[in-house]
């Protein structure tokens, strides 16, 4: 029985000793393990620190070249086309025929008779002032006379105005554009015959979005690229804005003159870039840097190698770059790369820089000089 116990005894005290030295590796590989996972959930990113830049608001739209004097010519007539005297692209002066018009041969006999008719009452005229002047007749006979000669006169002139309906003439010098009509059709009064243009009204024409509409001024600098003179920018600047948006399109519409002198077409077209506003000294990161999420804008700033969300407030964008208008300092240390897998709090480590929890090697060797300057000693 006594031999029993001792057996038991010795098995319980050699369990007891392995428990503990188990326990003890088990606490030792935990203390091991512990900074290596840490190390392991600090994630690595980019950061760079803010600074401040010249930035400015550009707005990028597109044009065509349109001319603001433009006549689409019609037929205060009908009859059939008899001579269409000019072609597309064809330059008139002011007053020359363009197209001929048929059927006049009734006013025209109607104005020959009244032209005869004018002079007998002209000689009649004359002939009543002359008795009268004499008393063979009384002054109400040459009232009568100078009426009936200025009835006729007036409605020869009404005659001459219907035979001028059907010759169609310039209105002022210019380009003939379009052609509407062909020799022998028909036309109706107030059908449209050609269109002509005036070719020093050529400007640059482009629509503005209703977010700007404010902001465009007459006397804007403009920079115009068209696609007829590539690779060759041309200054422009806003001659003329509407006084009214577009009803449907909710859009201003501005006219742009060329400082310089180029050949234009009607159609050309052209693409704008205008500085709406500059910023000078603005807190600028780069555009990747800010991110867009349901609580608002906001940046990540390195601080004490863990990552601290700062909201946000953004102003001009250009080029790969935000303006921060509130949120950061100058010399913050802005994460770029990596922050869309960050939470307030995350430990992070800044390629290029140290571990987090280790000391930088430079940091130590400034610390043990300094030690060694205060107590009285010399570094090595």
């Amino acid at each position: 029985m006594k031999k029993r116990v001792l057996i038991s005894t010795l098995i319980i005290g050699m369990l007891a000793v392995s428990g503990v030295f188990l326990l003890r590796g088990g606490l030792s590989g935990k203390a091991q393990t512990t900074p290596n996972a840490q190390q392991k959930k600090a994630l690595k990113v980019n950061a760079i620190p803010a600074s401040t830049a010249s930035i400015s608001r550009v707005l990028d739209l597109t044009g065509s070249v349109a001319p603001y004097r433009i006549a689409r010519l019609a037929s205060p007539a009908e009859g059939p086309v008899l001579n269409i005297r000019v072609r597309e692209g064809d330059r008139v002066k002011t007053g020359d025929l363009l197209v001929s018009i048929g059927r006049k041969k009734g006013i025209d006999v109607l104005r020959a008779s009244l032209e005869e008719e004018l002079r007998k009452e002209e000689d009649n005229w004359k002939r009543t002032r002359q008795l009268v002047e004499s008393n063979a007749l009384p002054g109400e006979q040459l009232d009568q006379a100078r009426v009936s000669y200025e009835k006729v006169r007036a409605q020869l002139a009404r005659t001459e105005e219907m035979a001028m309906d059907y010759a169609i003439a310039a209105p002022w010098g210019g380009i003939v554009s379009r052609i509407l009509v062909k020799t022998g059709e028909f036309v109706a009064p107030r059908a449209a015959l050609l269109e002509m243009y005036d070719p020093s009204s050529l400007s640059i024409r482009s629509a503005v979005p209703e977010k700007h509409a404010i902001a465009v001024k007459s006397g804007m600098q403009v920079d115009v690229l068209l696609d007829a003179y590539p690779g060759k920018p041309i200054n422009g600047r806003i001659d003329r804005v509407y006084p009214y948006l577009d009803d449907r399109l909710r859009t201003r519409t501005m006219e742009i003159a060329l400082d310089e002198h180029v050949d234009l077409l009607p159609g050309m077209f052209a693409r704008l870039k205008m500085q709406l506003e500059t910023v000078h000294d603005a807190v600028v990161v780069p555009t990747q840097a800010v991110l867009f999420t349901p609580k608002g804008k906001a940046v990540f700033v390195v601080k004490e190698d863990k990552a601290v969300r700062r909201p946000v407030e953004i102003g001009i964008e250009e080029k790969g770059r935000i303006q921060i208008v509130a949120g950061i300092e100058v010399g913050d240390k802005i994460i770029v790369a990596g922050n869309e897998r960050l939470k307030d709090g995350t430990a992070v480590i800044v390629a290029g820089g140290k571990k987090p929890g280790k000391p930088d090697p430079s940091d130590m060797a400034e610390r043990s000089a300094g030690q060694k300057n205060k107590a009285g000693g010399k570094p090595e």
